[in-house]
């Protein structure tokens, strides 16, 4: 039950296309904090969760209808404590991801339109690193305008994760149902209900849930793999500072927040959001559990035409 209560809160998504939304957001710079939390077993310190994540978007207006779309993001993911783990478990833990979105934008017309992305992905802990930190996959979407003030794109985002392959069906919505409510995000990886309560302010829920893999390149680990995957679910505010420039901080908390170390064999048939097919890995490392986080981010925010 709390499996299926936990899907109706995240069904609202990422990757928004450029024209379905009224602004964009060409830089984000954000800093995360987890509260810490106590281990499942084994462990009485807690563990301490933080992020840092930079992205940057730049899309190219190709032709009337047609953009060149890019966007690189930057993720950085920190659990440390103290204690001292067996040599075999990686510990404490410092995760780096890149990811890189390019592709087509393309309108056909005014009420549908196109999105084509490939998306390849470094993701590491820096060290040795070689093909196998390497991976790809990519997203499609098509694009429906119903109406003026909504519309919804449906597509697949695909990736070959360290432990298998990884696919997504995805639900893109921009919905304006008024001068002051707003529901946007890509289903179900990002979502926002937003209400504008002036000109300069607007608060609302948000979501956010994407799990990763991570490659270890240290040989001490004879190249096992982190697994990541946690969904934040909290209250943001969002205030104008000046220009374009917005001042975000949100509150919440991570449900089904893992950090779990596999070995490089250890793989899976498919997975897809809360389930996973074929699944008979065998966890090397504890897991903390879930709790409420922070979040700050700085935000370049421009509006897009209509």
């Amino acid at each position: 039950m709390k499996k299926w209560a936990l899907l109706v809160l995240v069904i609202f998504g990422l990757f928004q296309t450029i024209q379905s939304q009224n602004t964009l957001d060409i830089l984000t710079i954000s800093g995360h904090y987890g509260f810490p939390q106590e281990y499942m077993d084994t462990y009485e310190d807690k563990a301490q969760e933080n992020g840092v994540m930079v992205g940057l978007v730049l899309p190219v207006k190709l032709a009337d209808r047609t953009y060149w779309y890019n966007s690189i993001n930057y993720f950085y993911w920190s659990v440390t404590n103290g204690i001292v783990m067996p040599d075999e478990i990686y510990n404490p833990m410092h995760l780096h991801g890149f990811i890189l979105q390019t592709g087509v934008y393309h309108k056909f017309n005014e009420r549908h339109g196109i999105q084509l992305l490939f998306a390849p992905r470094l993701m590491s802990d820096l060290n040795h690193i070689s093909g196998s930190h390497y991976q790809f996959g990519g997203t499609a979407l098509w694009e429906v305008k119903y109406r003026e003030g909504l519309t919804i794109g449906y597509g697949l985002m695909f990736n070959q994760e360290l432990y298998g392959p990884y696919a997504v069906p995805l639900i893109n919505m921009n919905w304006q149902l008024n001068d002051r409510w707003n529901l946007s995000g890509l289903l179900p990886i990002y979502s926002k209900i937003s209400y504008r309560v002036s000109p300069s302010f607007s608060a609302g829920l948000n979501h956010f849930g994407l799990g990763s893999s991570f490659k270890i390149g240290d040989p001490a680990y004879t190249g096992d793999y982190i697994e990541r995957r946690s969904i934040e679910v909290g209250l943001f505010g969002r205030l104008k500072l000046a220009g374009a420039i917005y001042l975000e901080g949100r509150i919440g908390y991570s449900l089904d927040r893992r950090y779990e170390q596999y070995g490089s064999d250890d793989k899976l048939s498919l997975a897809i959001p809360l389930v996973n097919f074929g699944d008979n890995r065998v966890q090397k490392n504890v897991s903390f559990g879930d709790g409420g986080y922070a979040n700050m981010r700085l935000v370049y925010s421009i509006r897009m035409p209509q």
